[in-house]
């Protein structure tokens, strides 16, 4: 399947069918009529009764709120620990959203498609843009001509791409954000789009040449705990930084196909899961890897670690899988998600809730624990 000129991988089609088909739909309207086809970027996203029960592709805690976005510049709100949903008051963009973190109850960033940084400063009741993916384009650019102006190996070949990707336009999606504080915060992308700030988002910066990522790899996922990062993405791509961004390292592993994310476990320990139930563990910080044998190859696209100190994987059919010893091994929960889980996020108390390809759902505590009779 491809989106502009992006290939995405047959395990994110579920994620971007509602988006396809509205942009299908548009440009259809759009021949008929000869009416020019509205940048949704520039078009608040609108109420839509059916939001709740639509696709939506993540979800995060803001204090005792939770918030999900979704295609459409979808924003959705539950106080009630994931039993009921109200639409976001006011969104300024209707680009499909992918990822959202929030630092508190009250400061929180999503971003998606048409490389869009929106900021909410109210729990996500409303939001204000930051960023978009021309601004984020020429961030490239200016990283690769400072790259040049030092004789850096590589950098035309840098330069090039960074002009290429300025004459595409707005047209890469950033694909996950992780805040590790008010102020400093980063998100990843297609091509390898990588970009950080030390403002709160009021001015970002391209990183991408800092990764050892020559080939621009999509990258998937970006986790931030402290002055560590995680980013993980296509073809093997895992990349660690204990600086807090200042170098990367690349994390090497036997497996060369996608992975959809990666959890740090305790100091040296990360799991990393993607295609075809691929969940691959390393102890020693990423030096040597052990395949996680599960019963079924349907491919991991998310994962979460407990209050408990247990881990939840989810797959695209929705099982929860659940490892008490650090990774080693994982047991089927008979609690499922309806559908496909696009991420998950425990609350206080002890539930799951999680998004996917039907809305938002919730496993309570009781049902996340492995019974003999299983």
């Amino acid at each position: 399947m491809r989106v502009g000129n992006m290939v995405l991988n047959t395990a994110v089609r579920p994620l971007m069918a509602a988006t396809l088909l509205s942009l299908m739909c548009q440009l259809a309207v759009a021949a008929t009529t000869g009416q020019p086809v509205p940048d949704l970027m520039e078009v608040a996203a609108s109420a839509d009764v059916r939001a709740t029960s639509a696709v939506q592709l993540a979800v995060t805690r803001a204090g005792d709120r939770l918030v999900s976005v979704g295609p459409r510049g979808t924003v959705l709100l539950s106080d009630d620990g994931g039993k009921t949903w109200r639409q976001a008051g006011s969104v300024p963009s209707s680009v499909a959203l992918t990822a959202v973190c929030f630092v508190n109850d009250k400061l929180g960033w999503a971003v998606g498609h048409s490389g869009i940084v929106l900021h909410s400063r109210d729990g996500g009741e409303t939001w204000v843009r930051q960023l978009e993916g021309r601004q984020a384009a020429q961030q490239v650019l200016e990283e690769a001509k400072a790259l040049e102006a030092t004789g850096r190996e590589g950098a035309e070949r840098l330069l090039r791409d960074a002009q290429r990707m300025v004459e595409d336009g707005p047209d890469k999606p950033l694909l996950s954000v992780s805040f590790t504080n008010e102020r400093r915060g980063y998100a990843v992308g297609a091509y390898g789009l990588a970009l950080a700030t030390e403002d709160g988002g009021q001015s970002w910066q391209a990183f991408m040449a800092r990764l050892p990522n020559p080939r621009g790899k999509h990258l998937y996922q970006i986790r931030a705990d402290g002055a560590r990062l995680l980013v993980s993405g296509e073809q093997g791509a895992l990349f660690r930084s204990d600086d807090a961004g200042l170098s990367f390292a690349e994390v090497r592993t036997p497996y060369p196909g996608t992975f959809f994310g990666a959890l740090s476990l305790a100091e040296d320990t990360v799991l990393a899961y993607g295609l075809r139930g691929n969940v691959w563990r390393s102890g020693d910080g990423g030096t040597a890897w052990t395949q996680i044998a599960l019963d079924h190859d349907i491919t991991i696209t998310s994962g979460v670690r407990l209050k408990d100190g247990a881990v939840v994987l989810a797959d695209e059919s929705g099982r929860l899988l659940r490892s008490d010893d650090q990774g080693r091994s994982f047991s089927a929960l008979k609690a499922k998600a309806p559908n496909a889980v696009t991420a998950l996020v425990q609350i206080d108390d002890g539930a799951l809730v999680m998004s996917g390809a039907r809305g938002l759902s919730r496993v309570d505590a009781a049902q996340l624990v492995v019974t003999e009779n299983q």
